[in-house]
């Protein structure tokens, strides 16, 4: 048995406002599961795929503290493409950041709630990853946070050093999972975080024993109203593992 990463899970104050700047940064198509639910994906994509890695934005009303512990990174194929979409994000309602990084050739931006990515300049590595170029975690151990993810998802694990690992899909589409290392600690629940799907056939609670022999923990959270999973991972990152499509 085996899981794969399928979206990354926003919290939002107004879902459907930002689910429409991020439709409008990626070039994806929206739609909507009913009031407080935003779901973004590329045009024609049939979901569950390798090939992208879908947002699904909930409204809440809690307010963001601190940088989030997981963000995007986007791809460009020029600098001067990079300088364009720095732009056009600008006019989409994305300012810049400040987040500690110095000087550095990659741009850090916030969405209109806060949430931070990166525009990063063009690497050979993301050319063919779509618009998001990586799926990004702050840790404080990217080698113990490998050796989770690497027995929870079928994906392939690329490199791996004290300061960072990298994964991607076995199919080598879409876009790359990383962890890097930060000497910023956790505090509350993510704001942004990754949700994973069994495949077909698979029974969740058979995969979910799987993940909390690995290490996966009980966040603590009410799922008594929700027909998914909500465990964590060995750095208290909290994960969904929804039902396999």
């Amino acid at each position: 048995m085996a899981t794969r990463l399928v979206q990354i899970n926003m919290k939002a104050h107004d879902d459907s406002a930002l689910g429409r700047f991020w439709a409008e940064a990626l070039g994806w198509g929206i739609d909507s599961e009913g009031p407080g639910v935003t779901n973004l994906e590329p045009v024609g994509f049939t979901y569950p795929h390798p090939s992208a890695v879908c947002i699904d934005l909930i409204a809440r009303p809690e307010p963001k503290t601190g940088k989030n512990r997981v963000h995007l990174d986007l791809a460009t194929t020029s600098t001067a493409h990079q300088a364009e979409l720095v732009a056009r994000l600008r006019e989409l309602g994305a300012t810049l950041a400040d987040v500690g990084q110095g000087d550095v050739p990659w741009t850090v931006m916030a969405d209109p709630e806060g949430n931070e990515f990166c525009v990063l300049e063009p690497r050979p590595v993301y050319e063919d990853t779509g618009p998001i170029a990586a799926v990004v975690v702050d840790c404080s151990d990217p080698r113990a946070m490998a050796r989770f993810w690497d027995e929870a998802m079928d994906w392939k694990l690329h490199e791996v050093t004290d300061e960072g690992a990298t994964m991607r899909s076995a199919q080598g589409v879409g876009p790359y999972l990383e962890f890097v290392r930060t000497p910023d600690t956790k505090s509350g629940w993510n704001r942004v975080h990754l949700d994973i799907s069994p495949y077909r056939g698979d029974d969740p609670a058979v995969e979910e024993a799987r993940l909390r022999a690995l290490g996966a923990t009980d966040p603590g959270i009410d799922q008594s109203a929700i027909s998914w999973s909500i465990l964590a991972d060995p750095e208290g990152n909290e994960f969904c593992l929804l039902s396999p499509r």
